[in-house]
């Protein structure tokens, strides 16, 4: 596409998105022949509710390990005063959502290691804010403020949402201040990408950049549809693909923090994996996908509704289910004791079953009594809050206190280990039993992040 060409489309996307903002919008006067199409009104409308965030904080800085090493140390000496710490300043985004209680919404990524967050309004002042809670599962986190003068921003209801409806990105990207883009939804319920543990992405292609994370997701009516998370950049910069948290699941996760300070994730005790084609057929499903129970956990409020291996769950709640992940979303937002109506495909019969939310239960066991190299680390089932719930056979690391044994030999939380010693591991107890005939030395095998490495403890 040439130049012009390019310029053309951009021209015609802002006048079709201008025209529907007069569409919506109630006439107020007759336009003069010589204003053109604009957004211009419905920006000032809702900028002030926009506001950027900026942060300060420390972090823990992991020694390297050739300060240990003999060898090390006899030619460069020892080094007692090479700092653990860290000072880290980050930017972002966020939104009031109630200005009368000064709430504002935005990323946990964005607030979630600082010990000071300040929030700079569009009229410049600046208001020291309180970490309310966050969920790093969701990304989501509130703060309060002080809520003299300031203005809120109307949440629509996202399930509402089509691709292809206009949208509006307004943020801070780059720590420019605030920026305003627009385009249109390109997608909705985007999972599995690996970003957040709960995922049900709107993609858009409005241009959102680092320091848009928290931001404002709004459509053509000044409402809010999502809050602004995560980008595809393989350069460092937007290339059309970016993403925001629906808000009706960010306003779910934002009353649970506002309740209780934290978020009470529960679980009906099932390990599911998503509904093929080829299992479709084999379990006698006509259905555009579902969730496959492959293991019902004991004693689980699964179990003692009846559910079975070989179950297939096609709706939660009334919605449908296509995939785990679809499942793994519904169960993970809702509270504990809430009330759950399924459909369940079995042997090629649909049946209903009603449960209850059950609490998360992860077994933990101080590693420091039986085998002191991994003193200091605690050890657990992987819980479905995990991005490898389901996915790994293997052993979480539930914490790991600093400057312990555990930690100095590079254990960290939320590591989770499948072999000890070449032998899987799949709960606490038989990471114990491995650990301690383990000998002199210990090879662990542990999924990290993206990746995977082995630790050798000697």
């Amino acid at each position: 596409m040439s130049p012009r060409s390019k310029r053309i489309s951009v021209a015609a996307l802002f006048a079709a998105a201008a025209i529907l903002v007069f569409a919506v919008q109630p006439a107020r006067a007759a336009m003069p022949s010589d204003q053109v199409p604009t957004l211009a009104p419905l920006i000032k409308e809702v900028s002030p509710a926009v506001v950027n965030i900026s942060t300060s904080g420390t972090v823990e800085v992991e020694r390297s390990p050739f300060f240990d090493d003999p060898f090390f140390r006899r030619f460069f000496g020892e080094r007692p005063n090479e700092p653990r710490q860290r000072q880290t300043r980050s930017v972002g985004s966020g939104v009031i959502i109630n200005a009368a209680k000064g709430y504002v919404l935005t990323n946990s990524h964005v607030v979630a290691k600082a010990d000071k967050i300040i929030v700079t309004l569009t009229d410049r002042r600046q208001l020291v804010a309180t970490l309310i809670g966050h969920d790093p599962g969701t990304d989501v986190a509130v703060l309060k403020v002080d809520p003299d003068g300031l203005t809120a921003l109307k949440m629509a209801d996202s399930e509402h949402l089509e691709v292809g409806d206009f949208v509006i990105a307004i943020g801070n990207p780059f720590g420019l201040g605030q920026s305003v883009s627009s385009g249109i939804v390109s997608a909705l319920g985007r999972t599995g990408l690996g970003i957040e543990s709960y995922e049900n992405f709107i993609q858009t292609d409005a241009s959102i950049n680092p320091g848009n994370s928290g931001g404002a997701l709004v459509n053509l009516r000044g409402k809010l549809v999502g809050i602004n998370t995560a980008i595809i950049a393989p350069g460092g910069g937007n290339i059309g693909i970016g993403f925001a948290i629906p808000i009706n699941m960010a306003r779910q996760i934002m009353d649970q923090l506002l309740e209780y300070g934290e978020i009470q994730r529960g679980r009906i005790g099932v390990q599911i994996q998503d509904l093929t084609p080829e299992l479709a057929k084999e379990f006698g499903v006509d259905h555009d996908g579902g969730a496959l129970i492959a293991q019902v956990m004991a004693e689980s409020p699964a179990a003692e509704a009846g559910l079975g291996s070989g179950d297939v769950i096609i709706s939660v709640n009334r919605k449908s289910v296509h995939s785990g992940s679809d499942l793994r979303n519904f169960i993970g937002l809702l509270r504990v004791g809430a009330r759950v109506d399924l459909v369940v495909v079995r042997d090629g019969e649909e049946i209903s079953i009603h449960l209850k939310v059950g609490a998360i239960q992860e077994a933990r066991t101080e590693a420091g009594s039986d085998v002191p190299k991994l003193k200091g680390a605690a050890f657990g089932a992987i819980p479905q809050s995990s991005p490898f719930y389901g996915r790994v056979k293997g052993v979480y690391v539930v914490g790991v206190v600093p400057d312990s044994p555990a930690w100095e030999s590079g254990l960290r939380e939320e590591d989770v280990i499948t072999s000890v010693n070449r032998r899987p591991v799949t709960d606490p107890g038989e990471l114990m039993a491995v650990a301690a005939q383990g000998g002199s030395s210990l090879l662990l095998n542990i999924i990290r992040g993206d990746g995977s490495l082995f630790i050798l403890i000697r």
